[in-house]
C-alpha cells in the first residue's frame, strides 16, 4: 500500500489534502499550533504524529518508508509575520530544508513543497507564468520563497524530485478564523463588524481547496524534480467585491463594514496563470458562487468548532 507522509496535515489545507487520499496509509505530522486542529482529521484514517517539522531527529524515524512527502507545514499568515518574522523564516524556510534532507537521506521517490503565489509580489496587470521571478514583499512570502529555493536546490544538487506548487487565496470548510474569508464569516453570524483594510481595492485569486488538493495530486503523480505548477483559482475579485458577496450570502449589510487602516507592504494584486498543469490534466471543479455558499453554510453550521 502506498504510504504517504502530509506534514502540518492538522491544519486548514493539510487535512484537505489528508481527507482527499483514498486507499492509501496516511502519517500525519504537526506540531498543532494555534492554526493546527486534530479535529481536523476527524473520519480520516491516519497516524498522527506530534511534532515540529524542523525536528531532524523525529524527522529520521517518521519519514523513512513514505512513498510520498507532501509539505504543507507553515506560518501563513501575513500579518503576524509583519509582527514577528523569526518563526515564519524558521518554520518555512529552515523547516523544508529540514524536511527534504530528511526524506534526501531516506531515499523518499517523491516530495512535493506547497507554497503560494505571494512569492511573486505584485502584479498590476496579466498573470505569473512558472518563469517569474520571485520578488517577495512580506516576511511570510519571502521566508515561503525561501524554502520553495531550497527544494530547487535539493533537486538540482542531490537529484531529489521534488516538485513546488504555488496557489492562490484558498477557502473552504475548517480555516482558521483569521484569514478574510472565515475571519469576516463568523463575524457576520455574529452580528459583528468586518474589518476592510484600506480602499478594499486588493486582488486575489480564490480557489476552493478541494481543487487546490486535487491540483496538489495531479503534481504528485505528474511533476518533473525542480519543476514549480500553478494552480490558478475560480474568481478574481477585489476584497470589496468579496466583501459585498460574503454580506450578501450571510444576509447582512454594509453598516457591518469598517474601513481600517491598510496593513504594511500590502500586495495589491495576485494572479497566477495555469496553463502548465492543465495541459496535465487539471480543471477546477467548484464554482465560486456555490462554493462560497456552502463555507458559509458550514461555518452555520459548526459554531462548536470556531465559537472558542
Amino acid at each position: 500500500m502506498t504510504r504517504v507522509l502530509v506534514t502540518g496535515g492538522a491544519g486548514f489545507i493539510g487535512s484537505h489534502f489528508a481527507r482527499s487520499l483514498h486507499d492509501v496509509y496516511v502519517t500525519v505530522l504537526d506540531k498543532l499550533t494555534y492554526a493546527g486542529n486534530r479535529a481536523n482529521l476527524d473520519g480520516v484514517r491516519h497516524e498522527f504524529v506530534h511534532g515540529d517539522v524542523c525536528d531532524a531527529g523525529l524527522l529520521r524515524e517518521v519519514v523513512p518508508g513514505h512513498d510520498l512527502v507532501v509539505n504543507f507545514a507553515a506560518e501563513s499568515h501575513v500579518d503576524r509575520s509583519i509582527e514577528g518574522a523569526a518563526e515564519f523564516m524558521r518554520t518555512n524556510t529552515l523547516g523544508t530544508q529540514t524536511l527534504l534532507q530528511a526524506c534526501l537521506d531516506a531515499g523518499v521517490p517523491k516530495v512535493v513543497q506547497v507554497s503560494t503565489d505571494e512569492v511573486y509580489g505584485s502584479i498590476d496587470v496579466g498573470s505569473w507564468d512558472e518563469s517569474a521571478p520571485v520578488r517577495p514583499r512580506s516576511p511570510y512570502a519571502a521566508a515561503k520563497a525561501g524554502g520553495d529555493l531550497i527544494a530547487q536546490a535539493y533537486a538540482t544538487t542531490y537529484g531529489l524530485d521534488v516538485s513546488i506548487t504555488r496557489c492562490g487565496n484558498n477557502y473552504g470548510p475548517r480555516q482558521y478564523p483569521e484569514k478574510i474569508i472565515p475571519l469576516f464569516v463568523t463575524r457576520l453570524l455574529r452580528g459583528e463588524k468586518v474589518p476592510l483594510y484600506g480602499d478594499g481595492g486588493n486582488v486575489r485569486d480564490w480557489i476552493h481547496v478541494e481543487d487546490h488538493c486535487a491540483g496538489i495530486r495531479l503534481v504528485a503523480e505528474k511533476g518533473r524534480p525542480g519543476e514549480v505548477y500553478h494552480i490558478a483559482g475560480t474568481a478574481e475579485l477585489t476584497n470589496k467585491e468579496l466583501t459585498a458577496r460574503l454580506l450578501e450570502v450571510c444576509g447582512r449589510d454594509w453598516d457591518l463594514v469598517e474601513h481600517v487602516q491598510d496593513r504594511k507592504g500590502h500586495d495589491r494584486r495576485y494572479s497566477l496563470d495555469d496553463s502548465k498543469l492543465r495541459a496535465l490534466g487539471y480543471r477546477p471543479e467548484i464554482p465560486f458562487e456555490q462554493g462560497l455558499k456552502a463555507t458559509v453554510r458550514w461555518y452555520a453550521e459548526h459554531r462548536d468548532w470556531w465559537s472558542a
